[in-house]
C-alpha cells in the first residue's frame, strides 16, 4: 500500500465536499476499492469513508414502494422483513452475493456505483425499473448503467439510495463462479401488470442488459415452459476462461427458467 489520506464523513454534504478536493475516492464497503488499491489499479490520494453517515443507512417500505439507503449491506437486505414482504427475490439475490464477509461489509450503493459486469444488483434494478437516487438527482436504471464499470454518475456524485416499486412477481437465478461467487450468468425476471422485464448480468461484453428474447417469450406465458426452444444470440456475450459466449447464451435461458420457477413458487 501507499500513503493515502483517510477522511470520515459525517454527512452527505461533508462527503461531497471532501470528494471535490483533489484525487479522492468514496469508500463504502470497500469490497472493490481496497483490492484495487492493493494492486495499484486505483491510487486515490484521499479516501472518503461513507459508512458512518446516518442518512445512508436503512430500509424503508411504504406499501410496495421500497427505498434502500446506499450504505445498507447485502446481509441487511437479505435479512430485511420489509423487503421480503414485497420482493423476496431481492432478499434471495442479496443472500447469495459472495461469502459472509462480503455480505456483511459490501453495500448496495457500492455495488451499483461500481457496476461490475458480473455484479448481481444491476440486474435486479434494471429488471424492476428502479431509480438510483444521488445527492444531485434521480436516475432511472435504464439510463444509469452505461457499460463495463461505467455509470451515469458524474465526478463527485454520491449514490444515496435506490428505490423501486415491487413487481407483482420476481425471481433471480445465477450460475456462480465457484471461487468468487460472482455470476458467470445471472437473470432477474420481473412481472408487473402483465409486462415482463428480464435483465442479464455476468454474460454481456458491455455489462448488464435486457434480453428481448426472454422477455418476448415470457410476455406470452410467464412459465418456464415458455422458454423452451428460445435462443439467445451469442454475438455480444462475454467469452473467457470460465465460459464461451455460446455457453453463456445457453445459460441465460437456463437461468431465466429457474428465475421464473422461483417467481411462480
Amino acid at each position: 500500500m501507499y500513503s493515502v489520506s483517510y477522511q470520515r464523513a459525517g454527512t452527505i454534504a461533508e462527503a461531497a465536499k471532501l470528494l471535490e478536493a483533489g484525487d479522492a475516492a468514496a469508500l463504502s464497503g470497500g469490497m472493490t476499492l481496497i483490492p484495487a488499491m492493493k494492486t495499484r489499479l486505483s491510487a486515490p490520494s484521499t479516501i472518503v469513508d461513507l459508512r458512518h453517515i446516518p442518512a445512508l443507512k436503512g430500509i424503508r417500505a411504504t406499501g410496495r414502494r421500497v427505498t434502500i439507503a446506499a450504505a445498507t449491506t447485502h446481509a441487511e437486505v437479505a435479512a430485511s422483513a420489509e423487503v421480503k414482504g414485497v420482493c423476496p427475490a431481492l432478499c434471495h439475490l442479496a443472500a447469495h452475493i459472495g461469502d459472509p464477509h462480503v455480505r456483511h461489509m459490501g453495500t448496495i450503493g457500492g455495488s451499483v456505483a461500481n457496476n461490475d459486469p458480473a455484479a448481481d444488483y444491476p440486474a435486479a434494478l434494471l429488471a424492476m425499473e428502479a431509480t438510483i437516487v444521488t445527492n444531485k438527482r434521480d436516475i432511472a436504471a435504464d439510463q444509469f448503467f452505461k457499460g463495463l464499470f461505467e455509470t451515469a454518475l458524474e465526478e463527485g456524485e454520491i449514490i444515496t439510495a435506490v428505490t423501486f416499486e415491487a413487481p407483482d412477481q420476481a425471481g433471480y437465478a445465477k450460475f456462480p463462479n465457484p471461487a468468487s461467487r460472482y455470476a458467470m450468468t445471472g437473470v432477474f425476471v420481473a412481472r408487473r401488470s402483465g409486462q415482463v422485464r428480464a435483465a442479464v448480468t455476468g454474460a454481456g461484453d458491455d455489462g448488464v442488459f435486457r434480453s428481448a428474447e426472454v422477455e418476448t417469450a415470457l410476455s406470452r406465458s410467464f412459465d418456464p415452459a415458455a422458454l423452451q426452444g428460445v435462443s439467445v444470440p451469442a454475438g455480444n456475450l462475454m467469452g473467457d476462461i470460465h465460459a464461451s459466449p455460446e455457453y453463456r447464451a445457453n445459460l441465460i435461458v437456463v437461468m431465466a427458467k429457474r428465475a421464473v420457477a422461483q417467481a411462480n413458487g
